[in-house]
């Protein structure tokens, strides 16, 4: 391999000739081999979106060349494009508050314009990575702007799942909306449900968990722009400083505001935690959902099998025959992650000193992770289980008619004693409640029958007014 010389404030080094890197780029890489990912796509992309609008504010204000900031826009616009992802080589987790990430985007773009103004790789001669590209900038108004924008676009993808994921369990609460199960608390028999009651609770915490990470969404809308250093806006432009956040809300088309206090937003990154505070909410819920999916799938001759989970695969190397619920599997181990994932973000954030937060690379590599994790969870969730899920109508018929949970829906009928009797009978001689009534001429077939009404069985106020008709009539 050929090499150019380079040169930092530590000493010269040997860089590939080829490369759009350079010598601070390799530094960062060489010092931080820590997760063995180079920078997010996401990181880049708004790495790349930051500094163009950073140079085309600063031709606006005239400290920035006419030549130089289109091809700054140009180097931009080609990374934005998905070129050069192999030129930004240094890993997600590093030192340096992201000095290394800002190093590397302002050394590519630095590079990619030199080459289009006729220069040559490694000279910097017409577009210099810290005279130009970064103008007006510091890494820690930039890389965090960028992490939060990065968070925003991955965002879209995790609520467009999520929104799949409501409607597909809403669709499922429609399909068993008159199917009869029992309910249970504990592990337990309790009272009878429908089976579309029992996905449509799990449509409303989903319902409940994109409203969340909506409103979590805004917060990270906030950005430091302007701030450069430490949020006193030390080397920047009075007309740079109005319009700089303006102008990346238009390339992003994000509704984007300049954090009102500077020094706070370089501070302090609750914004952050209050997104991954939401995501880990969404996650406990989705492991709430795959735990009962797991279990009501259970079986299937031998445990509830409430309902029949779509065979994905064989479940044993050594068990013919078995099937077992890894879509929910998954899920939950998707879940354990971004819990874990939120533990570091919240140490991240409390873990700052000062005027600057140190941490912040770990925690967008922890954030990007969790959304990503949601993302991919939620879709084979749906795409492989939800939609294909089927009662099981002759177990669900079965557990009704021999389980003593129903025997609930008759107090208000033969009164609580009664019914308590009747229950430790069946469950002593296993003979069904309903029999049992009947034997003992409490209620006719009939009054059994519309006590067993889903509607009656599942709906508050029904067996009440039902009882009034009866002793009505009588």
């Amino acid at each position: 391999m050929k090499y150019r010389i380079e040169h930092d404030s530590v000493g010269d080094k040997q860089v590939p000739v080829e490369a759009y890197y350079g010598v601070q780029s390799l530094r960062g890489a060489e010092n931080f081999k820590i997760s063995g990912k180079t920078l997010h796509p996401a990181m880049v992309k708004n790495l790349a979106l930051v500094k163009k609008a950073c140079a085309i504010v600063n031709n606006k204000c005239g400290i920035l060349s006419d030549d130089v900031c289109k091809a700054i826009v140009y180097a931009c616009d080609e990374i934005l494009a998905g070129k050069y992802l192999e030129e930004f080589l240094t890993d997600m987790v590093q030192g340096g508050a992201g000095t290394s990430a800002n190093m590397n985007a302002n050394e590519v773009i630095a590079n990619i314009s030199n080459e289009y103004l006729g220069g040559g790789l490694g000279t910097y001669e017409h577009v210099h990575p810290n005279d130009h590209v970064n103008m007006g900038q510091s890494t820690n108004d930039v890389y965090p702007s960028a992490g939060k924008l990065g968070a925003l676009d991955l965002i879209q993808d995790a609520m467009k799942e999520l929104n799949r994921l409501y409607n597909a369990l809403m669709n499922k609460s429609d399909e068993f909306s008159t199917i009869l199960k029992m309910g249970r608390t504990q592990l337990q028999d309790a009272v009878p449900m429908t089976l579309g009651q029992e996905f449509h609770a799990y449509a409303s915490v989903i319902r409940r968990d994109i409203n969340r990470i909506e409103h979590a969404s805004h917060a990270i809308k906030v950005l430091n722009m302007g701030g450069s250093a430490i949020g006193t806006g030390i080397n920047v432009d009075r007309n740079y400083f109005d319009m700089i956040v303006p102008e990346i809300a238009k390339l992003t088309g994000y509704d984007l505001e300049q954090a009102p206090d500077l020094i706070d937003g370089t501070h302090n990154l609750d914004g952050l935690v209050e997104l991954s505070s939401a995501l880990k909410t969404c996650a406990v819920n989705l492991s709430k959902i795959s735990n009962d999916l797991r279990l009501m799938g259970s079986g299937p001759k031998t445990m509830i099998a409430d309902i029949i989970l779509p065979p994905k695969q064989n479940g044993s190397s050594i068990m013919p025959g078995k099937v077992n619920p890894v879509i929910p599997e998954v899920v939950n181990q998707v879940a354990f992650k971004v819990i874990g994932n939120d533990v570091t973000i919240s140490m991240c954030a409390e873990g700052g000193q000062l005027e600057l937060n140190a941490f912040e690379p770990v925690l967008f590599y922890s954030l990007y992770e969790s959304i990503e994790f949601i993302t991919h969870g939620v879709e084979t969730l749906v795409d492989n289980c939800i939609v294909d899920i089927k009662p099981n109508l002759e177990v669900l018929k079965k557990d009704l008619e021999t389980s003593v949970g129903t025997i609930t829906a008759f107090v208000p009928h033969i009164g609580y004693q009664v019914s308590a009797d009747i229950a430790k009978e069946s469950l002593r001689t296993g003979t069904p409640i309903r029999q049992l009534i009947l034997e003992r001429k409490l209620l006719t077939e009939e009054e059994i029958n519309e006590i067993f009404d889903p509607q009656a069985m599942t709906k508050p106020g029904i067996a009440a007014e039902y009882l009034i008709k009866q002793k009505h009539n009588k």
